[in-house]
């Protein structure tokens, strides 16, 4: 006997200790990389021009890129939208068997 739709779908949006705390952070760590990119890569250029004297030269750069991420990791909206996306990743995978491979942006960070 099945349970009830209400129920299954309950049981679907459930989510696991390792789910919450670090899939979900995942995700958000790779989407918060993609749209604050313009300053991964002003800091990144910054670090390749300066060499060991990055800690120095470059903390403008490093704290745009600190503030830009902390927005975005300490936005309850943003959460949301991507345990949105684990959860329809995971119910995917349950339904084919197949994992899908997220395109990750490619930098030096």
């Amino acid at each position: 006997m099945e349970p009830p739709p209400a129920a299954a779908a309950a049981e679907n949006s459930k989510l696991r200790h390792v789910e919450k705390d670090v899939l979900i952070p995942q995700i958000m760590r790779d989407r918060a990389k993609e749209l604050c990119s313009d300053k991964v890569q002003a800091f990144t250029k910054c670090c390749q021009e300066t060499g060991l004297l990055m800690v120095v030269k470059c903390r403008q750069e490093n704290t745009a890129l600190k503030d830009c991420l902390v927005g975005y990791y300490s936005d309850p909206l943003f959460y949301e939208e991507c345990k949105t996306e684990y959860l329809k990743q995971r119910e995917e995978y349950r339904a084919t068997g197949i994992k899908k491979k997220r395109q990750k942006l490619t930098s030096n960070v």
